[in-house]
Parts: structure tokens; C-alpha cells; sequence
């Protein structure tokens, strides 16, 4: 594995530590609330929904520093494609954005990681 394909693959399961702390614990206060465009009342009526979606990208970046940590080209391609399927649905559904913040860093690396290790 390359060094650059590393980083690129820790940059997304840090992008998504982030994405985590800001879902399950920062939804209703000012920095979650400024982020993510919501009134105090959008954020109280969705944080449950928010947390649990916090959740599921903790479950991603764990799953990109397994295959880190294991140095397995396919755990981290598989994570990856995960995270830009979800961006992509994000920004078909929610807001394009997303596409740029989640999706687009995960093809990057993907495709970065498919040119330096073949994924068996």
C-alpha cells in the first residue's frame, strides 16, 4: 500500500470520526446547528435521528481503520465504496453537498487505492 493511498483512506475515516461527533453530539448546539442550516427546533425534533445516523458513520470509519490497521486493500475498497454510495444517496435525496463533502473524497481514495493495490 502506498502512502498516499493511506492517507487518502485516513482522511475519509477522519471526515467521518468528524461527521460523528457532530450527529451524535454537537446536533442542537450552535456548531452543529450552523453546519448543517438547522433552527433550534429542526435540530430538537431530529437529534435522535441524527445521532443514530452519527452512528452509522462511526461504523465506516471503523470499518476504514480496520482495513488500515490490517493493511487489507480490500476491507478499505469495500468501506470506501460504502461511504460513496451513501454520499451519493445523500446528495440525490438530501442536498447536493454532500456529493462534494462525502461521496467525492471516497471515489478519490478508491480510485487512488484500485491504482496502487489491485483489489483481489
Amino acid at each position: 500500500m502506498s502512502t498516499l493511498s493511506f492517507l487518502m483512506v485516513l482522511l475519509v475515516a477522519l471526515l467521518h470520526l468528524g461527521f460523528l461527533v457532530l450527529e451524535m453530539f454537537l446536533w442542537d448546539k450552535p456548531t452543529g446547528r450552523k453546519v448543517f442550516r438547522l433552527t433550534a427546533e429542526q435540530a430538537a425534533a431530529t437529534k435522535v435521528l441524527a445521532a443514530n445516523q452519527g452512528l452509522y458513520n462511526g461504523f465506516l470509519a471503523a470499518g476504514l481503520v480496520w482495513g488500515l490497521v490490517m493493511s487489507e486493500p480490500s476491507i478499505q475498497g469495500f468501506f470506501l465504496a460504502c461511504v460513496a454510495v451513501a454520499g451519493i444517496f445523500g446528495a440525490a435525496t438530501v442536498n447536493k453537498r454532500i456529493f462534494v463533502v462525502q461521496a467525492l473524497p471516497a471515489l478519490v481514495a478508491l480510485a487512488v487505492l484500485l491504482s496502487r493495490s489491485p483489489i483481489a
